[in-house]
């Protein structure tokens, strides 16, 4: 049985800039080694890595530079943000069927300071020769398109995006680690916001960070006996849409929760805190409108009464999220549910949080997988 076999041991983390001043290597090998000193292990213990196809840093790399010892257990996963959950779920399948004993999910990268999104990912392929001669070379271009017609067909406004990032701030303010630590913001400052591509502002981006995140993932059993308080792996699925998400406007959330939530036994219901791949303020309402939070273009209205701000009935992104903490493919939706299942989150730490809902996506709504995490 997969649910619940695996957990999550240690987590670990560099500071996030705007410059780094390392190489995204150190930056790698300084998150695996914090992630193994929090959950109790040693580098020799480490039989196992997994990370997205777009990291730079070989497996092997890491490996040496950790003082790894033999791996039984390589993998990469592609599709940038929506990777960021499946390779938690890689990790945990190895660990299930006893092809690695302990494996280490990391993500590192000077994505401010450094390479930039356009250059390293986004070169010109057949996809690409679609919508290149149109001027759409950047996600917040795809992205706006998409947003553009979730507006008109469901007659929402910008200010139901900015709602959204005026929530993460208010998370991120109470959040030492987030770049946007101590810094609130107003819907009206959303508004005033300069235009990156109608009808996305500025404050509906994510950021670009520089750092890196790693995760332990072991089987529970041994887990239960090492230095952390375990975060158990009840619930995975993935989900990639057939069709043009940009006609249905629907994500990869839709699909992956019919394999997540049967897999863990819970419901919706049962979810305490949720943290969403947010990329941008519009991905936020899609998907709490495709996990079924509420019905379909009822997303702005759902967040405008407050309940997934501090306080609220669903806090959503309660670091601030890639909007107001730091971004880190998605590894930053997972790092956050990790703190708030240990109870570790502080003065944003939602009371007696059991159950956490996880989701990374990428593409324009492509591809998505989903994370069900919990205390017991």
């Amino acid at each position: 049985m997969i649910a619940g076999a695996a957990a999550i041991a240690g987590i670990g983390a560099t500071e996030f800039s705007k410059d780094s001043g390392r190489s995204e290597l150190r930056l790698a090998v300084e998150a695996v080694r914090a992630a193994l000193d929090d959950a109790g292990l040693q580098p020799s213990d480490v039989d196992g890595l997994v990370t997205f196809t777009m990291d730079d840093n070989a497996e092997i790399a890491v490996a040496r530079e950790i003082g790894a010892g033999e791996l039984t257990f390589l993998s990469r996963i592609g599709y940038g943000g929506g990777a960021a959950c499946a390779v938690v779920q890689q990790a945990v399948l190895a660990v299930a069927t006893g092809v690695a004993r302990t494996v280490v999910c990391y993500r590192a990268l000077n994505e401010r300071s450094g390479r930039r999104f356009g250059q390293a990912t986004m070169a010109p392929g057949l996809d690409a020769s679609w919508h290149y001669p149109m001027g759409l070379a950047t996600p917040a271009a795809m992205v706006a398109m998409v947003a553009r017609r979730y507006l008109h067909d469901y007659g929402a406004t910008t200010e139901d995006f900015g709602r959204v990032t005026v929530m993460a701030r208010r998370f991120a303010a109470t959040n030492p680690a987030a770049w946007f630590f101590g810094r609130p913001i107003t819907l009206a400052d959303h508004q005033a916001s300069r235009w990156i591509a109608e009808p996305l502002r500025l404050l509906d981006c994510c950021q670009e960070s520089d750092g890196a995140v790693a995760l332990v993932v072991t089987s529970a059993d041994r887990a239960r006996d090492l230095r952390r308080p375990p975060v158990f792996i009840r619930g995975m699925g993935q989900g990639h849409p057939g069709g043009d998400p940009s006609e249905t406007l629907t994500s990869g959330a839709a699909i992956a929760k019919d394999v997540a939530f049967p897999m863990a036994g819970i419901g919706l219901e049962d979810v305490d805190v949720v943290e969403l791949y947010d990329c941008y303020t519009f991905t936020v309402l899609v998907c709490l409108e495709d996990y079924g939070f509420c019905k379909k273009g009822e997303g702005g209205a759902f967040v405008a009464d407050g309940r997934i701000a501090p306080g609220g009935s669903l806090p959503v992104n309660t670091g601030g999220g890639q909007l107001s903490s730091f971004y880190m493919w998605g590894m930053t939706p997972v790092s956050e549910a990790v703190i708030q299942i240990r109870g570790e989150g502080g003065e944003r730490q939602v009371p007696d949080a059991e159950v956490a809902l996880v989701s990374g996506n990428g593409g324009i709504l492509s591809t998505h997988s989903t994370l069900i995490l919990t205390r017991s």
